[in-house]
This record gives C-alpha cells, sequence and structure tokens, in this order.
C-alpha cells in the first residue's frame, strides 16, 4: 500500500559480529578458547590470593566477562 511493498519483501542481512567470522574457523574457535580459559584461571589465582583488595571488584567483573564468553563461543561451536 502507498508503494511500502517492496520495503516488505526486501530482507535485510543479519548482522555478524567480527568475533563470530573469526570464530567459524575451527582452529582458531580453539585458539580463542584456550586463551579465555588461561585468563580465567589467571583472574581466579588472583581473586583467591586476595592480594589486590581494591580491585576485587574489578577482577570480579572480568571473571563473569570471560565466563560469559566462554557461554557465547560454545553456541558458536564451528562445523
Amino acid at each position: 500500500m502507498f508503494g511500502l511493498e517492496k520495503q516488505k519483501k526486501k530482507k535485510t542481512e543479519e548482522f555478524i559480529f567480527e568475533l563470530e567470522k573469526e570464530l567459524k574457523s575451527y582452529q582458531t574457535h580453539q585458539e580463542y578458547k584456550k586463551r579465555v580459559e588461561e585468563k580465567i584461571q589467571d583472574i581466579r589465582g588472583v581473586l583467591r590470593k586476595g592480594d589486590n583488595k581494591d580491585e576485587f571488584d574489578k577482577f570480579g567483573v572480568l571473571l563473569h566477562g570471560y565466563t560469559s564468553l566462554l557461554k557465547v563461543m560454545s553456541r558458536l561451536m564451528p562445523k
């Protein structure tokens, strides 16, 4: 109606993040996963030591971010 039919028929491309493009390769997916897991272990070690009481909250936020990244990466498993 009123020339808007063409706009409805056109499908817009779904936005794909650069990380999604990079993670399509099995090898790069494993490399990223290994790096993230190492960083998680480092952060957990720092939190267990309790040396940086001032930055404890920042490390906690980083830990949550990295664990969330692992969860997202597991959903994007390459074929």
